[in-house]
């Protein structure tokens, strides 16, 4: 089925409207002023609704011209981003990047990332996936990337470079039971309460019985803090994702022996079969590996 109107139609509308008269109208869109004047007339025609009224020498929009105008301006934007995407394919830029990050990296500094890629390449859509640190070689082998951030290089092929430390904190709530014993901790008591890990599903169903009742395994990040958080156990978690909680007071560092903090490496990885050096690939790495967040 045919549609009435035209989106060219709409846009001198739209142009007519914001311009505030026919001859700035027609010397944005490259056309005569009886040419504007005709669309127009033409989609009111077509529509059987005056969307426009005299108001001294000019023409405003009727109340139903600002109902159906403003239902229009989103889909002549998004024909618009189209028109220009079209573009952007055929000089060669990308129109998406994959891009997997383990969850342990700093979120602040991940959306610092992506919105100051947002701003250079606005017609290149990110796709990310989060996963965790567990999540097995062969699992990841099949997960579309063209950049991923990992803790380590499963695939050798795959040139990587060092990226940044995830620091982790040994911490309990500051009313758990472990803060009321003589510090330091050792090992000994700490098996006494359920540590909280993280990790795939896979894995969490791969547990053998014997060790769930020493350790709880959550698969987010974000379920393990709030175990923590609820008393549910402890554990070592990112020092990024917990300082406000330690600012307040509700979770405590744990007075270790040894080991209160683990690092954890983040290495930058480019898939070997998408090594097309191109500026939107180039532009992300240079933001991942930038030291500022």
């Amino acid at each position: 089925m045919l549609h009435k109107t035209s989106l060219e139609q709409w846009s001198l509308l739209e142009s007519l409207v914001d311009l505030g008269s026919f001859a700035l109208a027609a010397k944005a869109a490259n056309r005569s002023q009886s040419a504007v004047s005709y669309n127009i007339s033409l989609l009111q025609q077509r529509l059987g609704v005056a969307l426009l009224q005299p108001e001294g020498r000019r023409a405003v929009l009727t109340p139903a011209g600002e109902l159906l105008l403003a239902q229009v301006r989103p889909l002549l934007r998004d024909f618009h981003q189209i028109e220009r995407r079209a573009a952007a394919l055929k000089s060669g830029q990308r129109a998406r990047i994959d891009l997997v990050v383990d969850s342990i990296f700093p979120r602040a500094r991940l959306f610092n990332v992506l919105r100051h890629f947002q701003q250079r390449h606005p017609l290149t859509q990110i796709h990310l996936t989060e996963v965790l640190n567990s999540e097995s070689p062969a699992k990841l082998a099949q997960r579309p990337a063209d950049l991923l951030v990992l803790t380590r290089n499963h695939h050798a092929q795959d040139p990587g470079q060092w990226l940044m430390n995830v620091d982790f904190i040994a911490v309990a709530h500051s009313q758990h039971p472990l803060h009321s014993l003589p510090a330091p901790l050792s090992s000994a008591q700490l098996h006494h309460y359920p540590l909280i890990k993280i990790t795939d599903q896979l894995q969490q169903a791969q547990q053998q019985p014997a060790a769930l009742a020493e350790s709880w395994t959550f698969t987010t990040i974000e379920a393990a803090i709030e175990a923590v958080v609820h008393q549910v156990g402890y554990g070592w978690l990112p020092a990024e994702r917990i300082a406000p909680l330690l600012d307040q007071n509700q979770l405590k560092i744990l007075p270790l022996e040894h080991g209160v903090r683990r690092t954890t490496a983040l290495h930058l990885i480019l898939r070997q079969q998408n090594l097309a050096w191109d500026a939107e690939i180039a532009t992300l790495t240079e933001l991942f590996t930038r030291q500022e967040e």
